[in-house]
């Protein structure tokens, strides 16, 4: 089991992104790069990115280069909303993700978040929650 937001996590959320045709296909036609901050954590506070453009797909550690969108949340939030405890849209609208940068270029990439969730649901029976 690899702990949510280690740094074994992010290594094996980036080699399933790296690895799927499906994130290839949607960065054919979609470009963003969206930095995640997530505060208070076991290890402190993590910054992770996804890269997409151009027919390649990154997910890994630090900020997005480029940066359009900026998401940060705290550890309880995070959770949540990867467990499903949380709707990320309510998580939004209530202050809890606070948002920063192009919300209609976020708006206009829901592709490429459908193609991670597929890609998150694939690492989360190995990912333990604590």
């Amino acid at each position: 089991m690899i702990r949510y937001l280690s740094l074994d996590w992010i290594a094996a959320l980036s080699s399933e992104v790296a690895a799927s045709e499906q994130m290839r296909e949607i960065a054919q036609s979609h470009r963003i790069g969206v930095t995640q901050v997530v505060s208070d954590g076991p290890e402190g506070d993590v910054t992770y990115h996804l890269v997409v453009g151009d027919g390649e797909a990154q997910f890994g550690p630090g900020a997005a280069d480029p940066e359009d969108v900026k998401m940060e949340q705290d550890w309880s939030t995070a959770i949540a909303v990867a467990t499903g405890e949380l709707n990320a849209q309510e998580a939004f609208i209530s202050g809890k993700i606070r948002l920063f940068g192009d919300q209609q270029k976020l708006l206009d990439a829901q592709p490429v978040f459908g193609g991670l969730a597929a890609i998150f649901a694939t690492v989360q029976d190995r990912t333990k929650y604590e």
